[in-house]
């Protein structure tokens, strides 16, 4: 595919013109000629004037298995055969009926209560998934009677991020994302990231014995008559900057859900399918959460789809004679559309018969042995792992972790640069992240690790 210099120089104006970019500073936006991408192949993409890049983000965190693999293409293609979408309202369609079976088939497994996950239900991005989890979470205690009438509150953690509806924004602790919106926001409960590098209690690990737990604890206990619940991203918190949670601290957060009697929502949005080396990072820690919110790599990056996945108890609080209005009061119009539900069974059929799992693990460890220098150069204050979810944080001072100012843009610089040589990276603020596919070669890998690094000892300041 190749287009001329006045097609390429049309096509740039054509977008400045007509599209408003996501997290975006559009004014900025409009003085440079973007980049636009037409094909990706593997983990390269190619722009519309030929250049190719390594896809260092997976396309925002949902390319699993690499652009354009021939298993995911050809389910699309044999689906559209047959039919590209059919309401789930009174119908039901092959492709969702299959696909929640899968979920609810790999999804995590405990020894202690609630022991599995067993009812799947669709959308179509994470906020959504997330929206539906506080809904469900809110209305089983309603449902319940009035003895729990007065649990309708969540907790959740300072720098989280839930996505970008109301309900999910509520949630979030990321005030630059999140401030403007505070009026229209409902109140929850916000209690300290487990954030090592930056302990908000001033300790060290693992010295502390993990004391921050008690924050949590505490607030449980202050509140427990109006809990409904509690959401975490599990392992890491990935849009703060790949903030990672101590060995264990997930674990302790399932037992006190258990003992104070409130539901438990892990956000695997980011963490799930693979991501961290296990294919929920829930499994990690022996960890069953009561509700568990599910989108980006789960057609593998082809299509836009959600599930939100919940117990046995909770589905069984909803059901009852029509007159009872107990249902689910909850849709999309594209809820399991069968394209993206083909398109996510073949996601899963893909990490069985290629060994996905078991091909990362030496992945993982290769990053993590050649990141080991990387603290000892300049700027470089912290280096967070979990899997291939990979954050190099670049301080202005290493000995007092001193933060660049945002409006220096650090991390743009060094992503501008890795991009001049042929990497695609997107920071989060100060912190470079490298996401690739779960399919990058090491030799790949190697290369992207390379060009990063390069970029960030470029920088200067």
């Amino acid at each position: 595919m190749s287009f001329s210099s006045d097609e390429i120089i049309r096509w740039q104006k054509t977008d400045q013109r007509y599209i408003w970019h996501p997290f975006t500073q559009m004014q900025e936006w409009e003085q440079t000629p973007p980049v636009i991408i037409v094909e990706g192949e593997g983990v390269w993409l190619t722009d519309i004037e030929g250049n190719r890049y390594l896809d260092g983000t997976s396309s925002l965190w949902v390319n699993i298995h690499g652009h354009g693999h021939p298993k995911i293409n050809q389910a699309l293609k044999a689906q559209i055969e047959k039919i590209s979408h059919s309401t789930l309202l009174g119908l039901a369609n092959l492709p969702s009926t299959e696909l929640a079976q899968k979920l609810i088939q790999i999804a995590p497994i405990s020894s202690e209560p609630p022991h599995r996950l067993s009812k799947v239900f669709y959308s179509d991005n994470g906020s959504t998934a997330v929206e539906i989890a506080l809904k469900m979470a809110f209305a089983y205690w309603q449902h319940r009677g009035k003895r729990f009438n007065k649990k309708r509150k969540f907790i959740s953690f300072v720098n989280a991020y839930h996505g970008d509806t109301i309900g999910s924004v509520s949630l979030g602790g990321i005030d630059l994302f999140h401030q403007a919106y505070q009026a229209l926001l409902f109140d929850t409960i916000k209690v300290p990231a487990p954030t090592c590098y930056r302990c908000p209690i001033a300790l060290e690990y693992p010295s502390c014995e993990m004391a921050c737990i008690n924050t949590v604890k505490n607030a449980i206990k202050d509140n427990q008559a109006d809990l409904a619940g509690l959401v975490i991203e599990p392992l890491i918190q990935a849009a703060a900057g790949m903030l990672t949670a101590p060995p264990g601290y997930l674990k302790k957060i399932r037992a006190l859900c258990s003992q104070y009697d409130i539901l438990m929502i892990a956000d695997e949005v980011a963490t799930g399918f693979g991501r961290t080396g296990k294919m929920f990072a829930c499994e990690h820690e022996d960890v069953v959460p009561d509700l568990m919110a599910l989108s980006k790599g789960i057609t593998g990056g082809y299509l836009p789809l959600a599930a939100t996945l919940t117990t046995q108890s909770i589905y069984d609080a909803f059901l009852g004679e029509y007159a009872a209005f107990k249902t689910f009061f909850h849709g999309h119009s594209y809820t399991g559309n069968p394209l993206g539900c083909a398109a996510a069974v073949a996601n899963l059929e893909v990490f069985e018969s290629e060994y996905t799992l078991e091909k990362l693990q030496s992945k993982i460890q290769y990053v993590q042995d050649t990141l080991l220098n990387w603290k000892d150069w300049p700027h470089v204050g912290d280096i967070r792992q979990a899997g291939l979810m990979i954050a190099i944080e670049l301080v202005s001072n290493k000995e007092t972790k001193t933060p660049y100012p945002l409006e220096k843009r650090i991390g743009v610089q060094v992503c501008n640069t890795a991009k001049t040589l042929g990497l695609i990276l997107r920071p989060l603020g100060n912190v470079i992240v490298l996401m690739p596919p779960l399919s990058v070669s090491k030799e790949e890998l190697s290369r992207m690790l390379s060009i990063a690094g390069t970029s960030i000892r470029q920088l200067k300041t």
